[in-house]
């Protein structure tokens, strides 16, 4: 404990405590490929005030995608190898990982949900994302891009 800790009132670290339950949770996970660039940009940049996490089905991508957390969608489904640019693909294995995602989604005020609209795994998985995020009552807002038409 420091010296300004030992000034403090009861009354105070009451109103801190209080303070802190008022905080908003904000959380942004990138799905596929392009929305795991995101937020590798993001930690790159060194923005903080959110939670960031990347979703992926493929594992040596989410391996070097820079996150504070990670989760590797369609364990079973796709075995960490894509979603082979089929959303379908990349929607049944969100839906694998739907208790993951929701643990990491719970208690969330806004949670931004960032992709690429060009393969399987963001097409696929954002919209389950999305669903999740809302069950829990949070503001879901998704960033999505679309590919160049040379892509």
């Amino acid at each position: 404990m420091d010296e300004m800790d030992l000034n403090k009132t009861d009354e105070d670290r009451e109103l801190e405590e209080i303070l802190k339950g008022l905080k908003t949770v904000i959380r942004i996970i990138g799905c596929g490929g392009g929305g795991s660039n995101t937020i590798t940009r993001i930690m790159e940049e060194g923005i903080v005030g959110a939670d960031l996490i990347a979703a992926n089905t493929d594992a040596p991508h989410l391996l070097i995608t820079k996150a504070q957390r990670k989760i590797l969608l369609g364990k079973r489904t796709t075995r960490g190898l894509g979603a082979g640019a089929q959303p379908q693909v990349g929607e049944q294995a969100a839906r694998e990982a739907e208790e993951t995602i929701r643990s990491l989604l719970q208690g969330s005020h806004i949670v931004f949900i960032t992709c690429g609209l060009g393969g399987g795994t963001g097409t696929g998985s954002a919209p389950v994302v999305a669903r999740i995020a809302k069950e829990l009552g949070a503001l879901t807002i998704a960033v999505c891009t679309l590919p160049f038409s040379s892509e």
